[in-house]
């Protein structure tokens, strides 16, 4: 449940989505909320076919939905084609966390003499801006973040608290970075003598696009020569590892605990489930959608729907289905010297 600091009415909602209101347009509304759980000051969507049983029984003050359930619906309502989309708008009207934003720096913060912030910055308590680092305006940086030597904010990106930004990044606009993330880590190389490990030094950066958005404890590691680089509009979810010189194309999504080793190419619109791993040197073309706990280790060039694995069984199956897969070679080999008995071959 969310509330506004301030009073909007039903007839605002409807301007703010440009969609029709049917219903008393004069209704003070206070907030959002399940269908389930609304009451008469909050709206309340429908955007999944299965909660339909909730739309009958709503004390919503309104409900954003499809025109196709307009006739199920007890209450006022808000027409729309997508009702999710309508939901993810609505739901800036309520987010108190501008709110709490105050331009200015934290007397606890430290902020090097180098650096230069745009207007209306906002960097709070025991943060730490090292030298030559570019703030554009509207920047916040939440308590406790690192913003390293040289690296560049484009305007109105958000740090929330204890974010670390290693040397050298490069963000754009409205870039969001949530708790305990950290951006421009070194990436995992090391040459090998037969005896020890030897530590490359990673070299490039890591550059993210606008309207980037970074899941908390997710890491995106330095380039080791050239660039990370995650393209306009990706969102990351949590605990996500990207490691050096991947590429991610825009508009694509990461659930959480995605893992995407080296110099693999992601392309545009792809979504990867939680868990999906990718293999490094790969490229993944456009479109492409991998399902949850999948392990990808080649090049993928025609888009659509892949998945690996086997969904969870009963342990007794389980164990019967492990002995098949090993006889699976000794199976086809025998279906092969059939095939060639039929055919009268030697």
């Amino acid at each position: 449940m969310t509330h506004a600091s301030h009073d909007l009415t039903l007839a605002d909602i409807a301007r703010h989505l440009n969609v029709a209101l049917e219903g008393d347009g004069d209704r003070p509304i206070r907030g959002l909320a399940t269908l389930k759980e609304a009451q008469n000051d909050q709206v309340a969507f429908l955007a999944n076919r299965a909660y339909l049983k909730d739309l009958a029984e709503t004390q919503a003050a309104a409900v954003l939905l499809h025109p196709e359930h307009a006739k199920n619906c007890p209450v006022p309502r808000l027409e729309i084609n997508n009702p999710y989309l309508g939901y993810a708008q609505l739901s800036q009207l309520f987010d108190p966390l501008p709110m709490r934003d105050v331009p200015g720096i934290h007397p606890g913060a430290v902020v090097a003499e180098s650096a230069t912030l745009g207007v209306g910055v906002s960097v709070h308590a025991n943060a730490v801006i090292e030298d030559g680092v570019v703030l554009g305006d509207g920047v916040v940086i939440g308590a406790g973040s690192v913003v390293g030597a040289d690296s560049v904010l484009g305007d109105d990106t958000r740090l929330h608290a204890n974010v670390t930004v290693c040397h050298g990044v490069v963000m754009g606009q409205r870039v969001i970075l949530q708790s305990g993330c950290v951006i421009g880590g070194d990436g995992f190389g090391f040459a090998h003598d037969g005896g020890q490990w030897h530590k490359i030094a990673q070299l490039g950066g890591v550059v993210l696009g606008d309207d980037v958005e970074v899941g908390s404890c997710s890491s995106i590691d330095r380039g080791a020569l050239g660039d990370t680089v995650i393209g306009n509009d990706v969102k990351i979810d949590s605990q996500v590892q990207i490691a050096h010189n991947v590429t991610v194309g825009d508009h694509s999504a990461l659930a959480g605990c995605v893992g995407i080793a080296g110099s693999t190419h992601v392309g545009r619109h792809c979504m990867l489930g939680g868990g999906v791993g990718l293999s490094g040197h790969l490229t993944i073309c456009d479109g492409v959608q991998v399902t949850g706990m999948s392990l990808v280790t080649n090049s993928i060039h025609e888009p659509g729907v892949y998945s690996s694995g086997t969904g969870a069984m009963s342990n007794a199956q389980w164990r019967k289905n492990a002995v098949r897969f090993k006889q699976l070679d000794d199976i086809a080999k025998r279906l092969s010297r059939l095939e060639k008995h039929q055919r009268g071959q030697p």
